[in-house]
């Protein structure tokens, strides 16, 4: 009896975690936003950790985001370069700098590639808007200065934006 009961705490766990999975990965919402952006403009706020994908007529669609940890925030201009899914990574120098045995590059798909299900790339930098295999991550501080999303919120806002989108990150 207590073997049955302890896997049904078990499976009720696992229905629960994936449940705050689901809910976490479908926290976008429309909201307010009149903070003077052209409609199409992605705008990252990092101390908040969100970004907004502005909509027009006082709305943009607001994500939870994961942002760069302590001394890998950044702030400025630049716009959406490329369009990737499942894509291939290549450590940039400071992460192999600090994780060493890193490979050179890990495959798309693989549970290693932090990438998860689509990248925007952002011109003049190695940064990039992503998803992640790390669920858990998003709405911290966490990363060498990408944005990491949901994969199903980085799979929304790809159907979303083009190459050339503009991007702003701001404090």
């Amino acid at each position: 009896m207590r073997r049955v009961a302890l896997r049904s705490l078990a499976a009720s766990a696992a229905l629960a975690i994936s449940v705050l999975s689901l809910d976490a990965a479908q926290a976008r919402e429309t909201v307010r936003f009149d903070d003077g952006y052209a409609p199409g403009t992605i705008v990252v706020k990092t101390n908040q950790r969100k970004l907004y994908l502005v909509t027009g007529n006082g709305q943009a669609v607001r994500y939870t985001v994961g942002v760069g940890r302590a001394g890998m925030t950044w702030e400025g201009q630049t716009q959406i370069s490329g369009k990737y899914l499942r894509p291939d990574w290549s450590p940039p120098a400071v992460i192999r700098r600090d994780k060493p045995n890193m490979p050179a590059v890990i495959p798309g798909g693989s549970p290693q590639n932090p990438m998860g299900a689509a990248a925007l790339t952002l011109a003049g930098g190695e940064y990039a808007i992503h998803g992640t295999n790390a669920p858990g991550s998003i709405g911290g501080f966490v990363s060498y200065g990408c944005i990491r999303m949901h994969n199903a919120d980085i799979s929304d806002l790809f159907s979303r934006v083009q190459v050339g989108t503009p991007v702003v990150v701001v404090r």
